[in-house]
Order: structure tokens, then sequence, then C-alpha cells
């Protein structure tokens, strides 16, 4: 059997998020946002009508730290900056809310599912 890459593996994760907030009623308006600046894993409407960048990790444990210790100031950083030209390039989002939030994803020893860890407002 051929090993998943990481890059499917973040993939398959993403989209595990997406589904989790879309069944908390979010509307899932973009995925994997590139620019220059950084990348967003998704973007979102909450169900308040707030804009919801959306930082997913996942880490197999906790070894070094799991999945938020992995939301580093520098990463915090790109994400704003990518969110900045996102709202540029966006004018229907310009008036409305947003915040950054981190969905934190570990495997659950007890369950082999996965553990979920949706953090709101996260970082500023």
């Amino acid at each position: 059997m051929k090993k998943e890459t990481s890059v499917a593996t973040g993939r398959r994760y993403e989209s595990f998020a997406a589904c989790y907030l879309e069944q908390r009623d979010c509307r899932i308006t973009e995925r994997n946002f590139r620019c220059k600046a950084g990348e967003i894993d998704l973007i979102a409407i909450d169900p308040a009508h707030k804009l919801v960048f959306v930082e997913v990790r996942f880490r197999a444990s906790n070894r070094f730290g799991g999945a938020l210790s992995s939301v580093t100031p520098n990463k915090q950083r790109r994400v704003r900056n990518a969110a900045s030209y996102y709202l540029l390039t966006h004018p229907q989002y310009a008036a409305h809310y947003c915040r950054f939030d981190v969905i934190a994803l570990s495997k659950d020893k007890r369950s082999d599912g996965v553990e979920v860890n949706w953090i709101k407002a996260a970082f500023v």
C-alpha cells in the first residue's frame, strides 16, 4: 500500500474541517486561497455573517506541542497578510466583521477518530 503524501493528508484534513464548519451552519466561500502574501486554508461566513479566515492544522501526536502550537507568530502574520489581500480583491466583504480562527485536529487515541479543537478568534 502506498503511503499518503503530506499534501494529500493536509487536503484530507482541510476537507474534514470544511465539513465540520458546514455542519455548524458556516458557508465555505473559498478553499486554499493563495497569493504572494500567503495562503488561507478556508474562508467561511459563520451563522452571524462574520467572515472567518480559518487556519487548519493537523498533528498525529502532541510530541512537539501539537497542532495549536504550530500556528506560530510568523504563520499568523502570513495569514493576516493574505486576508488583507483577499479583502482588497473581494470588496463585497469589505463591510463584514472578520476574525481568524484555528481548527486544530489530532488523532483521538481512544476512538481512532479525529479530535477537533475549534478556536474562534485565535489571533488578531
